[in-house]
């Protein structure tokens, strides 16, 4: 890496992020929840609407998106429902990134989100401006974003990879004799530059969930349930990768619950994702990887506090008033489209993904 650039890495990683509180929603009845799933069903159906959530999001709104024909999945495959399904309006419970590549995918439909300051910690720590001065940098090198970015970020890149995708393709890129600048998740670099062998210059961002799990817990929490399998997100620290039995995207991890034999599963990644493994795999023991110990703040907790943001409550709040409806500049739209379609262009091609995990199977 250059120690001689106008903008070095060890200012990119100052870059201050502030971390909200988790929410704290009013307690509804059991009466209360049923009405309010029921005003929500209508509403989509009024609005030709659809709800498309995340697996971090709370297992209410995932249940919600499936019982009304919308999707709960991971980036790759939210961003490709969006653009088959025929709604007019998306409704995304998720973070910032998702809606805006729902809107760049899709800039004829009505994209809204419950709140659109729901944001992510990559993408904080990934400024656009500085982002382009730091490309301007490394021109020789191909830029590779992560998803968690803004659709100015993406506006700026070759192509956008999540991280179900990640390793063809900056594989395709390194057959092509290509070197790549990856930003902004450090650890999942790290680990696509491992298996890879590619050549990275890694941007030093980190998802403030799974930079917080901790290796040598990790260990001890393993001796205590020796027949557990460690599943862990590839944006988790390499104490912890290394002591993992699958890495992959939340949709790999959720297939694994189902697919291999262990009764029991530690899980390093957000503990949004339990609701599906729990649906999918009801008799498997699942068990959070620990944040805890030596060095731990618990900015998050294993669940991430923008994530949180979205709920029932501000669910009917959108659908009621029609705000939070996500705008992208058009030329920005029209630069960002081109790396995300390339990456679902290649999915199809690679037979990668093709449709979210489904209810039950």
């Amino acid at each position: 890496m250059s120690t001689t650039s106008t903008i070095t890495l060890e200012q990119i990683a100052k870059q201050p992020i502030e971390v909200p509180p988790h929410p704290t929603w009013p307690s509804l009845s059991a009466e209360q929840r049923d009405a309010l799933r029921e005003h929500i069903k209508r509403m989509l159906v009024q609005q030709n609407a659809v709800l498309v959530a995340h697996y971090y999001t709370d297992g209410e709104l995932q249940a919600l998106a499936e019982e009304t024909g919308g999707c709960v999945a991971d980036s790759l495959e939210m961003a490709r429902f969006g653009s088959e399904s025929s709604a007019s309006t998306l409704v995304v419970a998720g973070v910032r990134f998702m809606g805006e590549t729902a809107k760049i995918l899709n800039p004829e439909k009505r994209v809204l989100m419950p709140d659109l300051a729901a944001t992510c910690s990559l993408d904080e720590g990934c400024p656009a401006e500085l982002f382009a001065a730091f490309c301007d940098q490394h021109p020789e090198r191909t830029v590779v974003v992560y998803a968690n970015t803004s659709a100015a970020v993406k506006a700026r890149s070759d192509w956008v990879v999540t991280s179900s995708i990640a390793l063809p393709i900056v594989r395709h890129l390194a057959a092509r004799g290509e070197t790549i600048l990856w930003a902004p998740d450090k650890h999942l670099g790290h680990y696509v530059e491992r298996m890879t062998g590619a050549d990275l210059l890694l941007w030093p961002g980190a998802c403030v969930v799974h930079e917080e799990f901790k290796g040598f817990a990790l260990e001890r929490l393993r001796r205590l349930h020796p027949e557990a399998a460690v599943l862990v997100h590839p944006e988790s620290p390499d104490e912890v990768v290394d002591q993992a039995d699958v890495v992959g995207s939340t949709t790999q991890l959720i297939r694994a619950v189902v697919d291999m034999p262990n009764r029991e599963f530690i899980v390093a990644t957000d503990e949004g994702i339990f609701w599906k493994m729990h649906q999918m795999a009801p008799d498997k023991k699942l068990i959070e990887a620990p944040t805890a110990g030596e060095g731990a703040t618990c900015e998050s907790c294993a669940h991430c506090p923008w994530m949180a943001m979205n709920s029932l409550q501000n669910l009917a709040a959108v659908l009621e008033s029609g705000n939070n409806e996500v705008q992208i500049e058009a030329s920005i739209g029209e630069r960002a489209v081109l790396p995300i379609q390339r990456m679902l262009k290649f999915a199809q091609e690679h037979g990668i993904g093709g449709k979210q995990t489904p209810a039950g199977a």
